[in-house]
């Protein structure tokens, strides 16, 4: 076998051994070289309870044990180099267990690339690319920051837009319509769902095969990155869903890699996950962690990207999650929490924000589980953000109501202030709201026609409004009538209709005003950032508050009425006298309202409300919202 050199050295055997190592992908894997004058490709595979480990693939006939790999010294890792092997080689491990009895054929961990499903092997590829977002690397510190103005548009590649075909489209033709459409709407950033290579498209990418490994359906790694590089280009961040919590049971993937329950949980009251019929990832192995860990450091190091949206934390964070008594093991103090897990988290965390600067992470965590988004010193998880799925609940769960109900579940609303500060949230109405017969989000507003499209534009502005980032998953923000599919595009031709145009331009001018308007953004994540005016007005059902910035010189005042009674001669109380500009008015005629408003603004009189001196008179849209601008004197 000419030229033996390794490209894993002692000290990527002692951090790998140890759960500490964060770049894997440039010494397990496979890596095109050239050894002794010989072009090859260097193997390297983690299989430590294996007998026997070969490479298989065109280039030997797929033959197990034509092409072996050797054990390097007690480490658990096989390796080896290949001669005539370049870029586009496909390959599998043939893995024999230690007793003989179990053989399989595995796609590599760490590969890169992969085959077009239902395809399954991996591919030799180099993640090689000449990029063009110097400007944006190097600016993006304190575009994702928590006095930032961040607003994510969550989107499923495979149906965000199709071909004329119906097929989807892929990263190269995303790049040419997505960055566009995102920088006129005003989005500050993009969320895609799992582009991790996996094998079921049903599954959305949630359960993921290739954790190194870009799906190949939409192009290759290079595509992709191209992708980014013009989103970046266009000012548009990129968040990657990221889905360490468990992975599909699907043979030539991680489930039972070396004839052992290697990177899963032997017991299935640890290892298997009774909601998605997945394996739980074990991360008391330093090796899984250090797996993880790598993941985690190459989406946003090779890739560009400038956040991971960890799915699903809830379910790593507590063992008896979605099992009945006796189906779950108690940790070693008794609890329910799985201390692994949660080390795990903090670990990843760390090291995402000690190694790279600007990247941002989120957590979707369901439960009220303490400090998510609180630093690790302090006993918190470490993540930057969290999902506050309560809001999202609560607040549909109100939207929902007839108006006319809508009094008695007013506390609904003024709820989540209780607690809206005790993490640094984003708001999301996520694609889980609109699958599964849920409907879409105008289908879940009540009414006739003009009122669920006015219900929309009301939630919209209330969500933009609220303390928090903001999420909205692609089709919410033509107002799409059908609930998602993963099969078929967005409803595009909605757009040539009024109210679905409307809809559209409420959205654009929400992000406008969001991102120029610093009282909107810059307190998200401090309570000085917000303070009620009135939240007890029931039998209205009117809501007013003010969003200021943290230096207490920027403020807006952002009032909402959830009937559809036009509210004439509504006082509400101000905290400076002057002109206030209507920034914003939900019911305005280009967003297809009634066009019901205060004509571009009110000055205030000394007339005292609310405990302010000073008070606005106004008039109140029906199913509206309008926020005022203080203008400050010349």
């Amino acid at each position: 076998m000419p030229g033996t050199t390794s490209l894993v050295t002692s000290q990527d055997l002692y951090l790998f051994n140890e759960g500490t190592h964060a770049r894997l992908w440039e010494r397990l894997g496979s890596h095109a070289v050239v050894r002794d004058g010989t072009a090859g490709a260097q193997f390297a595979v983690w299989a430590p309870n294996a007998g026997f480990v070969s490479v298989i693939g065109d280039f030997n006939g797929w033959q197990p044990g034509a092409t072996q790999l050797h054990p390097r010294e007690s480490s658990g890792i096989w390796e080896g180099f290949v001669p005539g092997i370049s870029r586009g080689t496909v390959y599998k491990y043939h893995i024999v267990s230690r007793d003989g009895v179990h053989r399989v054929d595995k796609a590599d961990p760490y590969a890169v690339h992969a085959e077009t499903p239902p395809k399954t092997g991996s591919v030799v590829w180099d993640t090689d690319y000449e990029w063009s977002d110097k400007e944006w690397m190097e600016t993006r510190v304190k575009r994702s920051a928590l006095d930032a103005p961040v607003s994510i548009y969550e989107v499923h590649a495979g149906s965000w837009m199709r071909d004329g075909d119906g097929q989807p489209l892929s990263y190269r033709a995303l790049a040419d319509v997505l960055p566009a459409y995102l920088k006129d709407l005003g989005f500050t950033h993009v969320e895609f769902l799992p582009l991790m290579e996996h094998p079921f498209y049903g599954s959305w990418g949630y359960q993921v095969t290739g954790f190194f490994a870009a799906t190949s359906r939409y192009g290759t790694p290079q595509d992709l990155m191209y992708l980014i590089d013009r989103l970046h280009q266009a000012e548009i961040g990129v968040i990657f869903d990221w889905v360490p919590s468990h992975f599909p049971t699907d043979e030539h993937g991680l489930a039972y890699f070396d004839g052992t329950h290697l990177y899963e949980h032997a017991d299935p009251r640890r290892g298997f996950h009774p909601d998605w019929k997945t394996l739980v990832f074990n991360y008391s192995r330093n090796e899984v962690r250090s797996f993880l860990l790598s993941s985690a450091t190459f989406w946003l190091e090779v890739f560009h990207a400038d956040g991971l949206r960890v799915d699903a934390v809830a379910s790593m964070l507590y063992l008896d999650y979605s099992r009945k008594a006796g189906e779950w093991i108690p940790n070693q103090y008794g609890g329910r929490e799985d201390i692994e897990a949660i080390a795990f988290l903090q670990q990843m965390n760390e090291s995402v924000f000690a190694s790279q600067p600007g990247a941002q992470t989120f957590a979707e965590e369901s439960t009220a589980w303490p400090m998510v988004s609180r630093p690790t010193y302090l006993g918190g998880l470490g993540f930057g953000f969290k999902w506050d799925m309560g809001w999202m609940h609560d607040t549909l769960l109100y939207m929902s109501k007839d108006p006319i109900h809508r009094k008695y579940d007013h506390g609904v609303l003024t709820f989540r202030m209780l607690y809206g500060y005790t993490e640094n949230f984003v708001l999301p109405l996520s694609h889980d709201e609109v699958v599964h017969g849920k409907g879409s989000l105008i289908g879940k507003m009540p009414g006739d026609d003009w009122q669920k499209f006015a219900n929309l534009r009301l939630l919209f502005a209330y969500q933009w409004a609220q303390p928090g980032k903001k999420l909205l998953f692609q089709g919410g923000e033509i107002g799409q009538w059908a609930e998602w599919s993963h099969d078929r595009s967005i409803d595009w031709h909605l757009t040539e209709f009024g109210q679905h145009r409307g809809m559209q331009a409420l959205v654009r001018d929400l992000n406008r005003v969001y991102r120029e308007t610093p009282a909107l953004f810059d307190g998200d994540c401090d309570a000085a950032g917000f303070e009620w005016i009135d939240p007890h007005d029931s039998e209205q059902s009117t809501l007013t508050f003010l969003r200021r910035t943290r230096d207490g010189r920027g403020f807006t005042v952002c009032a909402f009425n959830f009937t559809p009674l036009v509210r004439h001669n509504f006082r509400i109380g101000v905290p400076l006298p002057g002109r206030w500009d209507e920034v914003l008015n939900t019911d305005a005629a280009v967003y297809s309202g009634s066009g019901v408003g205060n004509l571009g603004g009110v000055d205030s009189t000394p007339m005292p409300a609310h405990g302010r001196l000073h008070s606005l008179m106004v008039t109140l849209p029906p199913l509206g919202a309008v926020w005022f601008v203080h203008r400050p004197e010349a």
